[in-house]
This record gives C-alpha cells, sequence and structure tokens, in this order.
C-alpha cells in the first residue's frame, strides 16, 4: 500500500471558461489529476550524458536575500534559505551516487548570521569529500561572495558583480519626524545604552562608537573567511579589496577573489573531471509540483517582495526596516 498522501484538485469552470464553452472553444474533456501532498524535496534530472550508471552532481541554489527567517511571498511565507539550502546539502550527502555539488548563487548577500550559516554548512558538504564548484550568477555581493568562499573553487559569468567586501549596521530613524507631527516615545531604561538603535532617538556619539565596533569585529570576520577561501592572496591583498567596492568579472580574476570565468555548463564540466567521472548526470531538487525543465530555468528566481530591484535581484528593504531594530548586514544595495 502506497505511503504517499494524495490531494484531489477540483476542476472549477468560470466565467472565462463558460464563455469558451459558448463559443465552441472548450477541450472536449477534463482531466483530474490527484497530486502528493508531502512536501520532501525530490530529485530531478536536469541534464543525463550517455552511459550506464553516471555519476550524479548535484545543482544547488543559493538565491536571493540571505536571511535567518522565512522570505515573504505573495500569499503566504516562502522557504527559509538556510534550511533549504541545509535540506539539498543532506540530500545530496547522503546520495552515495552524488560525486560533487556546483552551487549557483545569485544573491547581494544579507544578514551576517545567514551567510555565516550557509557557509558553515557547505564546509561541512565538503569534509565529507565532495567538492562543491560556487558559479556566480547576475550577483554574488557580499554575503553572496561570503558564502562562495566556503567551497573548492569560484566561478563567475563574465557579466557577474561581485565582491563588496564589508558590514553594515543599518538603523532606522524617524525622530525628526515625530517631532514634526508632534509625537514622542520615551522610553524608561536600565542604562544609557539600553535603548541604543531605537528608530525614536538618534544614535549619540558613546553610541555610534558602540555599534562600530561591532561593525568592525564582522568586518575582521568577514576578512577570515576571505583569507581561508583564497589561501593564495596575502593579507594586504584582502584589505585592499574589501572597501566594499564591487568588482566586475574580469576584475575580481584580476584581484585573486576568483578562480575562473566560465559558464554552468563548463562547472559541470570540471566537476567530472575532479572526481574521475566517466558519465555524469546534473541533478536538483525540488519541492512536489515545482517542475524545471532544465538547469536554467528560474535560475536564481527571487521571492516576489515588496521593495526595489537590485540587478534582477529583488530586495525587501521595508522587510529589513519594518521592526525598527538595528541590522547587520553582509548585502550590496548600491543607494540605499
Amino acid at each position: 500500500m502506497c505511503a504517499a498522501r494524495y490531494l484531489w484538485t477540483p476542476v472549477v469552470v468560470g466565467m472565462s471558461g463558460a464563455g469558451l464553452l459558448a463559443a465552441g472553444c472548450m477541450p472536449d474533456g477534463l482531466l483530474i489529476t490527484p497530486v502528493t501532498t508531502n512536501r520532501e524535496l525530490v530529485e530531478e534530472t536536469l541534464v543525463r550524458e550517455p552511459g550506464l550508471f553516471p555519476d550524479k552532481i548535484a545543482l544547488i541554489d543559493v538565491t536571493g536575500i540571505l536571511l535567518n527567517r522565512r522570505q515573504s511571498e505573495f500569499l503566504g511565507e516562502g522557504e527559509h534559505p538556510v534550511s533549504l539550502l541545509l535540506e539539498q546539502l543532506d540530500k545530496a550527502r547522503r546520495d552515495p551516487g552524488v560525486k560533487a555539488a556546483v552551487l549557483r548563487i545569485n544573491s547581494p548577500g544579507g544578514s551576517v548570521t545567514a551567510a555565516e550559516l550557509i557557509h558553515n554548512e557547505i564546509q561541512q558538504f565538503r569534509a565529507g569529500g565532495k567538492p562543491v564548484i560556487a558559479v556566480m550568477m547576475d550577483v554574488a555581493a557580499s554575503g553572496g561572495y561570503y558564502v562562495a568562499c566556503a567551497c573548492d573553487e569560484i566561478w563567475a559569468h563574465k557579466s557577474t558583480v561581485t565582491g563588496s567586501i564589508g558590514v553594515m549596521a543599518q538603523f532606522l530613524d524617524v525622530s525628526g519626524t515625530m517631532q514634526k507631527i508632534g509625537m514622542s516615545a520615551p522610553a524608561i531604561t536600565s542604562g544609557p545604552n539600553k535603548a541604543a538603535g531605537s528608530p525614536f532617538a538618534p544614535l549619540s556619539p558613546e553610541q555610534r562608537e558602540i555599534f562600530q565596533s561591532i561593525v568592525d569585529g564582522m568586518y575582521e570576520g568577514f576578512l577570515e573567511v576571505v583569507k581561508q577561501g583564497r589561501p593564495n592572496l596575502s593579507e594586504e591583498q584582502i584589505r585592499e579589496a574589501a572597501d566594499g567596492r564591487v568588482y566586475a568579472a574580469n576584475q575580481a580574476l584580476e584581484l585573486g577573489l576568483i578562480d575562473r570565468i566560465g559558464t554552468l555548463r563548463e562547472a559541470f564540466s570540471a566537476a567530472k573531471e575532479q572526481v574521475g567521472a566517466k558519465s555524469v548526470r546534473v541533478v536538483g531538487y525540488r519541492r512536489p509540483l515545482a517542475y524545471r525543465p532544465n538547469y536554467y530555468a528560474r535560475a536564481g528566481e527571487a521571492p516576489v517582495t515588496r521593495g526595489r530591484d537590485v540587478n534582477v535581484i529583488n530586495v525587501d528593504l521595508p522587510g529589513f526596516l519594518r521592526d525598527g531594530t538595528p541590522q547587520f548586514l553582509y548585502l550590496w544595495v548600491p543607494g540605499m
């Protein structure tokens, strides 16, 4: 007896359907199909080379804003980026047929904690002996680059934007607006810095110094990650490149921040050569019903969010600021 759970999908003919029916344009039959309600990731084949029993290369995505919480989507909550990545890595780790992974990154970064968690999980995956090649798409900046540093190799497309090595602490200050409309939000605290970063009061010089010290510490942590991921670079070279600016792919290659400019297909070939496979099958992991015909379908697709676009990636800026709490970010947002 099959243990899978199924959901019967009803077919509803609305006004548009009735109009088509009246015009004689409706199909001559309706098919009602049972679908599984199981949400566990399933494997799908994206590329298969000729040969019996080919080895597998897993294609895993790191996409959109990196947050340690569920991303918001239209009419509901989306995936938790860290949880989803770990779920994919675990599936590839447990499969003896998977010999290597290609990490496709399309992200301007996100929260410091999310980037660190993802970086650590990739390192844990590599510890199992399966190599990982990072392939950057439109953007792999700040936290996106931080994640790439966990991989064995870092590749970029010709049009990729990367770099933005650094940290920022984002605050919201509405105290001026409050004064103009005659409102105040006094807070009774146990110390002068207990409410530091509140949106209802500007930062004092002492508070700025406190947060600057935290940012400086996180920045040093970022530099250490780059140093571990790019052992051929000296500390001086890394610090010179890590002033927060972004780089085109050819600039990043010249600086030693990436290993190669190439395509996804070339990365698959390189991974195949690294593991000594005669033929390979490129596989991805998806939720049931999320059909993708090949490895370019929905590549780097970000969740539907409210906010502004950054090089085709939707950045939910109101989401960062909506609760008024300080945000420590490995994030590239031009013009913010």
